[in-house]
């Protein structure tokens, strides 16, 4: 009884605690908010629960970039059940390897199903200039690291050089999505 009330409190209290902040277009998206993971947020690894397909912790992406891009994915995942997903990240926290960072994020978070290992992870960060590119076991076997590499690039690098994050991100997964059907 007492575990059941404590429950009840806690979640009343991280509900009561939680506030959002309405960005308006005018605003400018470096104004936008800073993500601070809570304890909640973050897994026993120090690394966040993806709660979708585009996650978007540095605020790059406008809501219809991030509904094309989830659209993209969706019907992709629908056709060939290989799952991907997008992480903008500002930091990476206790991390000192950003490579190892966006390797355990996207197993921890499982992404692809477990029996075809057929994930593939792109996370990258505008603020520390980084970029990965992370597959599973089954996905690898197709889009080896040569291919991933390349695409990131001659595909993704010179559109984040123009200051065109959504284009590259967009133009990578088409590609990938391209090499791996």
């Amino acid at each position: 009884m007492k575990l059941i009330f404590q429950i009840i409190l806690l979640a009343f209290l991280t509900i009561s605690g939680c506030k959002s902040k309405h960005v308006n277009e005018s605003e400018s998206r470096s104004e936008a908010p800073k993500v601070v993971f809570t304890e909640f947020d973050l897994g026993e690894r120090d690394l966040p629960k993806l709660k979708r397909e585009v996650n978007d912790y540095e605020f790059i992406f406008t809501p219809e970039q991030l509904e094309k891009l989830t659209l993209i994915i969706r019907d992709f995942e629908k056709e060939t059940t290989n799952q991907i997903a997008v992480v903008s990240i500002d930091s990476i926290g206790k991390y000192t390897d950003f490579d190892q960072f966006a390797i355990d994020l996207s197993n921890y978070n499982g992404v692809g199903q477990k029996e075809k290992d057929n994930g593939l992870t792109i996370v990258f960060s505008k603020n520390l200039k980084k970029i990965r590119i992370s597959t599973g076991y089954g996905t690898e076997k197709i889009l080896t690291d040569e291919i991933c590499k390349n695409v990131i690039d001659r595909t993704i690098i010179p559109e984040f050089k123009n200051g065109e994050y959504y284009n590259g991100i967009e133009k990578g997964i088409t590609e990938l999505i391209a090499k791996w059907k």
